[in-house]
């Protein structure tokens, strides 16, 4: 049977992110660097773009970057803002033909100019497609954006702009990198590691966590399939008793 017909899109999650993990390992299996891993993680990223479009997910974010990843060695982040340069240009065409609006969270003041340029026009020329929210987490650190958001809502009240009593949930979540997007409601993750990696950790408080052995580079629509089906096999209660929600 084929999977999609398994699917049930009037439950589809609304906000898919993901941890794509596994390309160096990818690449030492076959004898590569690990920048070769890398380069060739960008169909898994066209496939799970456009799968998530096809069946009505509103918002996919990619942990593209995070601020630990600064400590890598130079000529592999060097490669990396290369290829997010190249890999932003190639796959314009395709953002604009599957109506993919491109977003991204993070330091982006840390990135390379030439980087931020490119980043900056393709999210100018993508503004106004509505069919799906792409996201790439770049330079970016969940505990950062929390600290960041924290400073920004003190000076606030301390401009008395913010009634210190008024601060709640709602206040937190304006101050965020993600204000516009809906909280996580699926975490995939592959290569078997089962971290957050400092991921979406505010957005991700009620968002099921999937894992899998399946290496970053070869993750395709099968797979992201086998994720939404387990995602629809859970009874997600918000904190309530199977019985309520039976009622």
């Amino acid at each position: 049977m084929d999977k999609k017909l398994r699917i049930d899109l009037l439950r589809v999650p609304k906000h898919v992110a993901i941890i794509m993990d596994g390309n160096g390992r990818w690449a030492k299996g076959k004898g590569m660097s690990r920048i070769f891993g890398h380069k060739n993680a960008l169909t898994a990223v066209r496939e799970s773009i456009e799968t998530a479009a096809d069946i009505g997910v509103e918002a996919i974010t990619l942990y593209a970057f995070s601020t630990e990843n600064w400590s890598r060695p130079k000529m592999e982040v060097d490669a990396l803002m290369k290829l997010l340069i190249k890999s932003l240009k190639k796959e314009l065409p395709t953002f604009q033909k599957n109506e993919v609006q491109v977003n991204a969270i993070g330091n982006i003041d840390s990135l390379p100019d030439n980087a931020q340029k490119t980043l900056a026009e393709v999210r100018e020329l993508t503004k106004k497609n509505t069919r799906i929210i792409l996201t790439l987490a770049l330079s970016y650190g969940s505990r950062e954006e929390i600290v960041k958001a924290i400073k920004n809502i003190s000076k606030k009240v301390v401009n008395k702009e913010l009634d210190l009593e008024n601060i709640d949930e709602n206040t937190i979540n304006n101050h965020l990198y993600t204000f516009n997007l809906p909280n996580v409601d699926l975490m995939i993750r592959t290569s078997g590691e089962q971290r957050i990696s400092n991921f979406l950790l505010w957005q991700m408080a009620y968002a099921e966590l999937y894992f899998t052995d399946i290496l970053w580079p070869d993750f395709r629509q099968e797979h992201f399939y086998d994720a939404i089906i387990e995602y629809q096999n859970r009874e997600r209660r918000f904190g309530k008793t199977s019985e309520q929600l039976t009622e």
